[in-house]
């Protein structure tokens, strides 16, 4: 079995340990950069490769995604570097996590409700299944991911949920600790729109209810469903960090709205794949990101600085400004921070 990187020293557990001892202050709300989407689909899920202009000029390669995120690791400033345990393994061999305060993941499980990215694939359409690739005994990294979505289903979710009992048996002999994503349905399920996070939160404490200390995941990453939603969570049991996923792409005004709504509501992280990965830049977005996290900058100001780095630098912005100041995002606006 491959050594585990060393994690005593991330942000992370510094982060965690406080929040979880009831210590959460400014800075303390963790930024992590899913860069699992090749778990997800094929040769697309890269990402788009830019020219020096910001312009997109194709599609990345695996080896120039992999130097983005050996980029955004020596950026030093997300907490956490999801992505496929085969890509940790690229990244730790070449020495990208020596010394770093950055906590590096894997995406243990795909369940087949994320196959959603694969150029004529309907799995999306179809309940979901549970599905895992990765071998914990070949981890290098000390925490990963592992996800579950609930169907409203007696005989799915029971199969769910033993598939994570039997994961959680494999990752206390590996020694590796786990986070838990929880998806919003990925079909019709008969709960109407606006009882969704309702549905959600019950599903996730009523499975989690029977887990000991030992057994229980590091922290949570749900969708969004609204302040109410996200409050009532965070509320119900302090020993459970909450953090919230960062959906579809969008404007860069849903991207830092998000941030915003999440830590003010009770959230204690959050992770974001597309909405970084589409970025024209990505460390200038995360800088900003950090910002809004540590109530620097309102959601507004925070696009307007992100627009006026990206001049200064030459680069091409994929919206003009007018529209990414607008939130596209219907949960988002509910909530929304004055401008």
């Amino acid at each position: 079995m491959p050594d585990l990187l060393p994690h005593a020293q991330t942000r992370f557990a510094a982060k965690i340990a406080r929040i979880r001892a009831g210590g959460y202050r400014p800075g303390d709300f963790m930024i992590a950069d899913a860069k699992d989407a090749d778990l997800s689909g094929g040769i697309l899920t890269t990402g788009r490769r830019r020219d020096a202009q910001g312009r997109v000029s194709g599609n990345r390669t695996r080896a120039e995604f992999l130097d983005q995120m050996r980029g955004l690791i020596a950026q030093d400033v997300i907490d956490i570097l999801l992505a496929s345990a085969g890509n940790i393994e690229a990244l730790a061999d070449s020495g990208a996590f020596a010394g770093s305060a950055v906590m590096p993941a894997f995406r243990a499980n795909e369940a087949t409700d994320v196959w959603g990215n694969l150029r004529g694939g309907t799995y999306r359409t179809t309940p979901s299944r549970p599905h895992r690739g990765a071998d914990l005994g070949f981890a290098r990294a000390p925490l990963c991911l592992y996800s579950v979505t609930f169907l409203n289903d007696a005989t799915r979710d029971a199969a769910a949920l033993e598939t994570y009992a039997a994961f959680r048996a494999e990752a206390r002999v590996a020694g590796v600790m786990h986070f838990l994503e929880v998806f919003n349905p990925n079909l019709d399920i008969g709960v109407p729109p606006e009882a969704m996070g309702a549905f959600v939160n019950d599903c996730i404490v009523r499975g989690l209810a029977s887990l000991t200390r030992a057994e229980r995941p590091e922290f949570l990453k749900v969708a969004y469903n609204g302040p109410a939603a996200l409050e009532e969570l965070a509320a119900h049991d302090a020993a459970m960090v909450v953090g919230v996923l960062g959906g579809g792409g969008g404007t860069h005004r849903d991207t830092f709205e998000l941030v915003a709504q999440a830590e003010r509501f009770g959230a204690r992280l959050a992770l974001f794949g597309r909405k970084i990965n589409m970025a024209e830049d990505q460390p200038t977005l995360i800088r900003w990101m950090r910002r809004v996290a540590d109530c620097d900058v309102t959601p507004a100001q925070a696009v307007r600085g992100y627009h006026a780095d990206l001049a200064a630098a030459g680069l091409c912005a994929d919206r003009d400004l007018d529209t990414d100041l607008r939130i596209s995002e219907d949960v988002l606006k509910q909530a929304a921070t004055a401008a």
